[in-house]
């Protein structure tokens, strides 16, 4: 089927430029790592403070696909390369504007996020360096934005592959061989960052000039951009604190003798950090439905996009039934791949058969959160986030008796509140909003 390939084609490179952009922290705790525990730690508290400020941002990489993809099913590439450079200019004034506060409060930062003692000192230098890199970040989300909406999947793998390798090696040479320090490992990240949004700069400015796209920054477009954002941004922060929410929760859990609450945050860290690596599959048709929504609506096809929606939530579902009957089949194993702690390893199972269960669920919400961010539905999004917020911290806050329900309630509460806020919203015709 025509729209099985599409979604194929978008989603496969999707999924490994999502997978591959964790690489740049996972290769710098591993190099950082040998230089000791203190140096790891502050790596630690810069990055939660970095992947908070960028994480906040993802809608320059959202907004910008949906409002791209629209202009492309309009016919007009002209506007739609136009509209990307103002999406591009939005990320340079917003990473001028964090970047000198950031790196002046670094390490009040640090301090702020939970470091202490010599764990300051590491997480301020490295912060205050890495910081330069937020608007190569920044860039590159835009960039990337920009080339999905063009349903252009492919180079932004190609970069991010790219980027990794130099990452690796940048940091190698001026940690180890340089002699550094962390410093070194912060520098080669901003290196690497800032030579990947010069990649995806120069493709979007080529395809800018070769279709006759202006160059220059569009004060309307810039501000029509922002205006967008707010709504997405909302969105965004209504979901991260929602997973604040549940480690704090875990935090609460009663303690006995076998489960002390370092036990219970490893388990939940490990369990967390395999649902975070299983919504990178689900996320990747998510991207694709963005693309593609943004386009059909865009090219004024109604029915179209009804039965590419249809099609797309079919397709997280099946997604979700497969990534959790793997994830069942292998809740018993997990366990060793992380930790030797016997409670942990044990602890582990129980609820990662329960994030098993809800992956079903998890596919069909990450796919209708695509679609209406592809249809610009951005307000709704807002305003469900929200509801969704409302309902589910009051329960999690009030009821956790231990770990297991916490992640039944997070399933079923949270993911259950968006299933609904999300296919009854998908089931009518607000969100088919037709033309550019």
């Amino acid at each position: 089927m025509k729209a099985d390939r599409e979604i194929l084609r978008l989603a496969l490179p999707a999924f490994l430029a999502l997978v591959a952009e964790p690489l740049f922290l996972l290769a710098d705790s591993a190099i950082v790592g040998h230089l000791g525990t203190a140096p790891l730690a502050g790596l630690g508290i810069a990055g939660v403070v970095l992947q908070t400020v960028v994480g906040v941002c993802v809608f320059l990489a959202y907004g910008t696909t949906a409002g791209v993809a629209r202009r492309l099913g309009a016919g007009d590439l002209r506007e739609a390369l136009a509209q990307g450079v103002d999406g591009l200019w939005l990320a340079v004034l917003i990473g001028i504007v964090v970047t000198v506060p950031v790196m002046l409060a670094a390490r009040p930062l640090a301090i702020a996020v939970g470091a202490d003692g010599g764990v300051v000192d590491e997480a301020t230098t490295y912060l205050r360096i890495a910081v330069l890199g937020v608007t190569p970040l920044l860039l590159m989300l835009a960039g990337n934005g920009v080339l999905r909406g063009l349903q252009d999947t492919r180079t932004p793998l190609v970069v991010a592959v790219g980027g990794n390798v130099a990452n690796i090696a940048l940091n190698l040479i001026l940690v180890n061989g340089v002699g550094m320090g962390i410093a070194g490992s912060a520098l080669g990240s901003v290196l690497a960052q800032l030579a990947s949004a010069v990649a995806f700069v120069a493709v979007v400015v080529a395809g800018a000039r070769r279709h006759g796209a202006s160059l220059r920054p569009d004060v309307a477009g810039i501000r029509s951009a922002a205006r967008a954002a707010v709504a997405l941004v909302i969105r965004t922060i209504t979901l991260r604190v929602a997973l604040l929410v549940t480690t704090y929760a875990v935090t609460l859990i009663p303690l006995t003798a076998a489960a002390t609450q370092a036990t219970h945050l490893a388990t939940h860290q490990i369990a967390f950090t395999l649902w975070t690596f299983l919504a990178f599959v689900l996320d990747a048709i998510a991207i694709a439905a963005q693309a593609l929504t943004g386009r059909s609506l865009g090219a004024g096809d109604l029915e179209g996009t009804r039965r590419l929606t249809t099609r797309m939530i079919w397709w997280g579902l099946w997604s979700g039934l497969v990534t959790g009957a793997l994830l069942a089949a292998a809740s018993p194993f997990l366990g060793a791949l992380f930790t030797g702690d016997h409670d942990v390893r044990h602890a582990l199972v129980p609820v990662l058969l329960v994030a098993a269960i809800s992956q079903p669920v998890c596919g069909v919400v990450f796919v209708l959160d695509g679609v209406l961010i592809g249809a610009g539905d951005g307000r709704y999004l807002a305003a469900g986030g929200l509801l969704t917020l409302a309902v589910y911290a009051p329960v999690v806050l009030l009821w956790h008796p231990n770990l297991v329900i916490v992640w039944l309630v997070f399933s079923a509460v949270f993911m259950g509140a968006r299933f609904v806020v999300l296919t009854l919203r998908a089931r009518g015709q607000g969100w088919m909003r037709v033309g550019v």
